[in-house]
């Protein structure tokens, strides 16, 4: 029987619980309240009464009648006041559980539509701080949750865009070999193989972009010398460029202070930046420079290129986007360069920026912070 009754206890909602719970404190206050008046109000009146007799009242004679009649009027004086005190109260108590379970009720029919897929639902502010600050968090947690899930289907629609022309062009040959239509030859094979390794580019790259939104990249954080990265990227990229093509150099001190970052992450972010500006600079030159601004070590890769269109600007970290698409596209880029780099780079506790003039060159910069127990290397 007790465990029943435990049961059902447990089974009311919290609006009844709540209400039931009020109901108890103003019993128990009224109960207490009525006790010590009765025990102790009867006595304190006898005691008055003797002092208006000592004060030369004459009242013994009617000291009984005096008494019984201040107990008749405090009883009725009492249950008014229970009568009155308990409707008050409970008609509070109703009150306030109802206004309680008011947000609690908008609270789960509006997690019950986030639930269903309605992402854009949010919880009302409420005037109990307690449950606003609960609807400030969830609000928060949906936004993020909507962020989340708007790039996921942006990641979709573009990673179907970008392998379609691809797999375009394999289905095409393959089915022209198939029927007959093309004869085979080295030719349509290294055709073939050059679409393949561009979806396999295609593919690391989407995989390697997933794990760094998603903050699953690892990233090894030390005391690091850019200075002989910077010197080896310029020896491996000098030798590439061909001799009508750009000029590479470096502008940076003989000796740089260390910084904290992944010096294998830093070098992936540099050889893109250094792979776009070779890339999109046929003439002129490209610099690599490196400079000290307060806790931060700036690198900036600067070249006299083809530039970027001020419209253009805003969207150049975006997954896929291109300002020259078809150039692009032949060059055999994924469009998610810039956006792994940047992402590398925040994941190192720095930011990237840039700068850009249509016909004059770009200017992609991002800095790092230096190591606490900085030395010169």
């Amino acid at each position: 029987m007790i465990n029943k009754g435990r049961r059902s206890t447990k089974s009311l909602p919290l609006a009844t619980r709540l209400f039931f719970s009020h109901l108890v404190v103003m019993i128990v206050g009224v109960l207490t309240l009525v006790i010590i008046s009765k025990l102790s109000s009867p006595r304190f009146f006898v005691l008055h009464l003797q002092q208006l007799e000592k004060r030369g009242y004459r009242l013994f004679n009617v000291r009984t009648e005096l008494v019984d009649g201040f107990e008749g009027a405090w009883r009725r004086s009492t249950i008014w006041s229970v009568i009155v005190g308990g409707t008050a109260a409970g008609g509070l108590s109703f009150w306030v559980s109802r206004r309680i379970m008011q947000g609690l009720t908008e609270m789960e029919k509006v997690t019950q539509e986030f639930a269903t897929g309605r992402l854009n639902a949010r919880l009302p502010m409420s005037d109990i701080p307690e449950l606003n600050r609960l609807g400030t968090s969830f609000n928060r947690m949906a936004a993020s949750l909507e962020g989340v899930e708007t790039r996921r289907r942006e990641l979709i629609g573009d990673m179907t865009h970008e392998l379609r022309t691809p797999l375009t062009v394999v289905r095409g040959y393959l089915e022209e070999l198939a029927d007959g239509s093309i004869e085979p030859s080295p030719e349509i094979y290294l055709r073939l193989v050059r679409e393949t390794k561009r979806l396999e580019r295609l593919v690391n790259d989407l995989q390697e972009l997933s794990k760094a939104e998603a903050g699953y990249l690892p990233i090894n954080i030390q005391p690091v010398n850019i200075r002989p990265l910077l010197e080896s990227l310029v020896t491996k990229f000098a030798d590439q460029l061909l001799e009508d093509g750009p000029v590479l150099h470096l502008e940076s001190p003989p000796q740089l202070p260390f910084v904290l970052a992944d010096i294998d992450r830093t070098e992936q972010v540099l050889v893109n930046l250094i792979g776009n500006a070779v890339r999109y600079t046929n003439q002129g030159k490209i610099t690599i420079r490196a400079w000290v601004d307060g806790s931060k070590l700036w690198i900036a890769v600067i070249d006299t290129g083809m530039g970027i269109a001020p419209g253009d600007l805003p969207h150049i970290f975006e997954r896929f986007w291109r300002a020259d698409k078809s150039r692009d596209r032949h060059s055999g880029g994924t469009g998610i360069g810039l956006t792994i780099s940047r992402r590398l780079v925040e994941l190192q506790g720095g930011y990237m920026e840039v700068e850009s003039e249509l016909g004059q060159g770009s200017t992609f910069r991002f800095c790092l912070p230096l190591s606490s127990n900085s030395a010169q290397g």
